[in-house]
């Protein structure tokens, strides 16, 4: 069998050869210049080239990293490749062993590295723009601009209470140097693949959009401290919708109040004003109350039918709730529940 050749390693061979021959390079310069290892790293260390970057801040990060074994080589050769008309912005692997060569190949083609952005139950906007910027290049402040731009969420079919619907809980892949405006475009794309055919004919048959339906999903996903409880939870809340009756969750109390250290609801806290605060409005809030996870939207959208009206947690503090269909039911299930705060001395 053939041995297969490496087209790239021959060309800067034959290159190398040329330059040697004709006298403009001597061999240890040539072998320093373009075969030589040149990382001063032991492990993978990551340049990051911000958008829109000058050849010097380029230098001064490299720099400071302390990426490079011998930096006047490689610079030598990134001027004969002309590196300062070609930079690209991302987050570029400088590993151990790498050559000037194989440096500049990448970072010339732009062959970056993507990141791993993962996120789940994310109570408020803002804390979303913080974590989204902790891992890409844009501020928290583009992308909470965005967030709050009506014109810019209607024009994706949003409003600013309820565009917080549109981020699904996942983890994605993408580059670091993604900008606000795509990383959202990004997430919409995601959204609307997500809410394929079949999830949407399931909220239509409960009269829900698919905003509503996620809304309903942060509350069942704030309730339900018990994964296998959200379907049972969704069905509760769908019978009071249905039923024309406040909603009265507790988490929505909480988010109104904007205290989430909360752990017993008292009628100070139910007084406060606020679309969020379903003991005061009846039907769904304008927003969500946190980024609810699949697993809570997927609950809302195939619900366990039941005819329970009121839930209250179990006095074992287990993390499960005692259902009831009647209001006596739930009043002797609650005065177990308040007896158990009085015991654990939990005022507020």
């Amino acid at each position: 069998m053939a041995k297969k050749i490496n087209t790239g390693t021959s060309v800067a061979l034959i290159l190398l050869a040329i330059l040697v021959i004709t006298g403009l390079l001597t061999i240890p310069k040539a072998y320093r210049k373009y075969i030589k290892s040149n990382t001063a790293v032991n492990e993978k260390t990551y340049l990051y080239i911000p958008t829109g970057a000058s050849f010097k801040q380029v230098q001064d990060s490299v720099s400071k990293n302390h990426l490079l074994i011998d930096s006047s080589t490689f610079y030598d050769l990134a001027n004969d490749r002309e590196y300062s008309e070609k930079i690209k912005a991302g987050k570029y692997p400088f590993k151990k062993g790498m050559n000037n060569r194989e440096i500049l190949n990448m970072l010339i083609a732009g062959n970056q590295e993507p990141v791993q952005l993962a996120f789940r139950n994310v109570r408020l906007k803002s804390n979303f723009a913080a974590l989204a910027s902790k891992k890409l290049e844009f501020d928290s402040a583009s992308f909470a601009r965005l967030l709050d731009s009506t014109a810019f969420v209607k024009s994706y079919g949003f409003t600013t209470e309820n565009v917080y619907t549109m981020f699904i809980p996942n983890s994605y892949e993408m580059y670091w140097n993604t900008s606000a405006k795509e990383f959202f475009e990004r997430m919409n794309k995601e959204y609307t693949t997500f809410w394929n055919a079949d999830r949407l004919q399931k909220a239509g048959a409960l009269n829900l959009t698919p905003q509503q339906v996620t809304i309903l999903a942060s509350i069942v996903d704030s309730e339900a401290l018990i994964d296998e409880e959200m379907p049972t939870i969704a069905g509760l809340y769908l019978n009071r919708l249905k039923k024309g009756m406040k909603l009265e969750a507790d988490p929505t109390v909480i988010f109104a109040n904007n205290d989430f250290n909360i752990r017993r609801v008292l009628n100070r806290h139910l007084s406060k004003q606020s679309p969020y605060n379903t003991y005061l409005n009846k039907g769904l809030p304008p927003g969500p109350i946190t980024m609810p996870s699949i697993k809570a939207i997927d609950a809302v959208l195939n619900p366990k039918a039941n005819d329970y009206i009121y839930m209250c947690a179990k006095e074992d503090f287990s993390g499960y709730h005692n259902f009831a269909s009647t209001l006596k039911e739930h009043l002797v299930n609650a005065k177990k529940f308040q007896q158990a705060l009085n015991q654990r001395n939990i005022k507020k």
